[in-house]
């Protein structure tokens, strides 16, 4: 790995690059062009990543992603419930908190033999950024001047940072996906690597089962005491409900070739 100073603390490494000015720009304030073009670096950074040698150690053999059980969401949903249940002067974030997850308990009722099946995802996987998200690309004069923020790599099937990425990035504040974007970032995306419908369609609908199934901004909130990223739960929430509403529409984005 090159960088002006590479030091080792422990086990892990560390590696000082200069400065990069630009700007952190929403996903849904890309141009279409841009939005394909930042479909197409992912697909490169995750050549790259393949390619480094003995940089980063040898992926595994297999990949699984964990499934949750519905009655354990519905369980999870059930603890905060308790937990709010006792406090004694409840503010605006737990009131909201309880209408919330009532309505994720309905959801999960609805849908939970929608489950996926296994824990083998489809499609090729290898070391991947992990959190590809507007908050870690600086862009400078139209284009993508740095990729941030690598303390999550990882071996993960292409597809999932896939969507990942495409949800984090053009799920609005306005409770749905910008499904134009979508479109035209996974079609740049597969004009470098060209993943399978299929397999694209696989992580969508994991992703989805995913986010219908965990609660990792209640976990901060109550559990950590964190309350950073208190005012994702609302918005992510809406986009949920949006986005089970149209699930078909949503592949279909996915699908789209360009």
């Amino acid at each position: 790995m090159d960088g002006d100073l590479v030091v080792s603390v422990g086990d892990k490494g560390y590696c000082l690059f200069p400065w990069v000015d630009g700007a952190h720009l929403r996903g849904i304030d890309l141009r279409v062009d841009q939005v394909g073009a930042l479909g197409a670096l992912l697909a490169t950074i995750h050549q790259a990543l393949g390619q480094v040698g003995t940089v980063l150690p040898e992926r595994s053999a297999t990949v699984r992603a964990k499934v949750t059980e519905p009655d354990s969401a519905v369980a999870a949903a059930d603890r905060f419930l308790d937990h709010i249940a006792g406090i004694d002067s409840p503010r605006s974030f737990d009131l909201m908190s309880v209408r919330l997850l009532e309505q994720r308990k309905i959801l999960l009722n609805k849908y939970g033999s929608h489950r996926p099946g296994d824990e083998m995802p489809k499609g090729p996987f290898g070391w991947t950024h992990g959190d590809m998200q507007h908050r870690n690309v600086l862009w400078r004069d139209g284009k993508v001047a740095a990729v941030l923020d690598w303390d999550r790599i990882g071996v993960r099937p292409y597809a999932e940072e896939v969507a990942r990425t495409a949800q984090v990035q053009f799920g609005g504040e306005d409770g749905r996906l910008d499904l134009e974007r979508v479109a035209a970032f996974a079609a740049g995306y597969r004009t470098v690597i060209d993943l399978a419908e299929c397999d694209l369609a696989d992580a969508v609908e994991r992703l989805w089962w995913k986010r219908l199934t965990d609660y990792w901004v209640l976990e901060f909130h109550y559990d950590r005491d964190d309350h950073s990223c208190d005012d994702l739960w609302g918005p992510g929430e809406s986009l949920l409900e949006w986005w089970t509403g149209h699930r078909d529409e949503v592949q279909d984005a996915f699908a789209t070739r360009r």
